[in-house]
């Protein structure tokens, strides 16, 4: 089988295609168009004639177009699923939660369509301002860049497209190359619902020739990129006066405050650790728990990490499957093997099992080690102790990365003190840093990136505001 590209609402074949392998056995799923620069270009320009039609549409058809996407992935929920488990080998209940959670965004993104209000401006507030009427507009910038990763292959890109769509903007979107599936399939149900052709042109191949094309061309007007930091300052700078936003990279910490309840949230932090191996942007990868209740905190976590049942993603039992490389779990075994070197207590994991590694436990991790300051990207974390309160703050804090962090304590002056002196787009008090809900403003500071998704925010992102004033006889 080939997969084709999607340009101007059909399939385009390509010049050269790669294999797409299972990352759990590394089984050939199938062959994957690689675009050339001509080809990108073609979809830039198909794009912007999508623009054209798409503009003229009025708010409730677009909300209508996604309305339809939201039915046909309904429709479809396990074959969605099966896909995403295949591809990315996110196990398949988790596969599930992906597919009811991009549901949920495309309709925000069908309530943003018609929601798109302006403003009333009191010009006569100024002096020479009487005798006006004003209000503003919001405006869809043209086309948009989209460029996705591979952990969440269907909602990061409904994060990226529903808002897109719903303002009125043409897109043209790159997946990762490892789950370029996922986002096929969602520009066919576009199509079965009516989009323009044009208006959504989907195309895999490598990042220097796709990526590279997207941010230099004067055609596209934003790029939305989420991926690390290194490919993040890359597109900034080649960007030149282009919107830009970046969602970025994190390592993500948890504070565990004496006063908690370990039985109840213990559990719910080994989620936030090792769900979809660790790699997800938000996953817990920093523990910090009062020296007062430590040991007990460390025999609960591991406790609950032995019940972690490892296999095939297509396993309705399984919670740990596959890395989505080889070298990604060489990297991260390096980065364990560092931090025992450096003092770290290896408590649980350290291994791979064919192409899974073990969930991992380390304790006392020098906060300089990789596993603690970089992004580690797996599942593995890290379990050091504090005295007060600030301390464990500040250690948060000691980081590159602001992306979201958890607090967990029933004192309600240590939780707003964590609220205002966590350095980082989200504090989650009380639940772990790897809550998320599609419609809330989700980014981060630092080397996390820059602006806001969850659909009302990247609407704004996406759109600009024109002043229209009337100058009355």
């Amino acid at each position: 089988m080939k997969q084709h590209l999607w340009i101007n609402g059909e399939y385009v074949e390509a010049t050269d295609y790669h294999l797409l392998k299972s990352p759990y056995d590394q089984e050939i799923i199938c062959e994957v168009a690689k675009a050339s620069h001509e080809q990108v270009k073609n979809a830039i320009e198909s794009a912007r004639e999508g623009f054209k039609k798409l503009k003229e549409l009025p708010a409730h058809k677009r909300a209508d177009i996604l309305e339809g996407v939201v039915h046909r992935l309904e429709k479809n929920k396990e074959e969605c699923a099966e896909l995403i488990a295949k591809e990315a080998s996110k196990p398949l209940k988790a596969a599930r939660g992906e597919v009811d959670r991009t549901i949920m965004t495309y309709k925000f993104a069908s309530q943003e369509a018609r929601k798109l209000y302006g403003e009333s401006i009191p010009m006569d507030a100024a002096p020479g301002g009487e005798g006006r009427v004003a209000y503003t507009v919001k405006e869809p910038l043209g086309v948009i860049g989209a460029i996705t990763p591979f952990n969440f292959p269907m909602n990061l890109v409904a994060h990226k497209v529903g808002p897109a769509i719903a303002a009125g903007n043409a897109v043209v979107l790159k997946p990762a190359s490892q789950t370029p599936l996922s986002a096929y399939k969602i520009a066919q149900y576009f199509h079965e619902a009516g989009l323009p052709e044009g208006a959504l042109n989907v195309i895999t191949g490598s990042g220097s020739t796709v990526g590279s094309v997207l941010t230099k061309s004067s055609e596209v007007k934003m790029i939305t990129f989420t991926g690390s930091p290194e490919v993040g300052t890359k597109i900034r700078e080649e960007a030149g006066l282009k919107r830009v936003t970046l969602e970025l990279g994190s390592n993500s910490a948890v504070i565990v405050d004496k006063d908690t309840n370990l039985s109840e949230i213990v559990p719910r932090i080994v989620t936030g650790s090792f769900v979809y191996q660790g790699q997800v942007c938000i996953s817990v990868q920093r523990i910090f728990v009062h020296e007062d209740i430590i040991e007990e905190f460390k025999e609960r976590f591991i406790s609950e990490t032995k019940k972690l049942t490892l296999g095939n993603p297509l396993n309705e039992e399984t919670d740990v499957s596959a890395m989505i490389s080889p070298d990604d779990i060489d990297r991260a075994l390096n980065w364990i093997n560092e931090a025992k070197k450096e003092g770290a207590e290896l408590l649980y994991g350290g291994e791979k099992q064919d192409y899974m590694l073990i969930p991992t436990v380390l304790a006392d991790a020098p906060l300089s080690t990789k596993v603690s300051c970089e992004e580690v990207f797996a599942p593995v974390v890290h379990i050091n102790s504090f005295e007060t309160f600030e301390e464990a703050i500040k250690n948060v804090n000691d980081s590159q990365y602001g992306l979201q962090a958890g607090v967990f304590t029933n004192h309600v002056g240590r939780a707003f003190a964590a609220a205002q002196q966590l350095e980082v787009g989200g504090v989650m008090i009380n639940d772990i840093p790897t809550f998320r809900v599609d419609h809330m403003p989700y980014g981060g500071v630092k080397n996390s990136g820059m602006g806001r998704e969850g659909i009302q925010y990247a609407v704004e992102e996406m759109t600009e505001l024109k002043l229209v004033s009337f100058k009355l006889n």
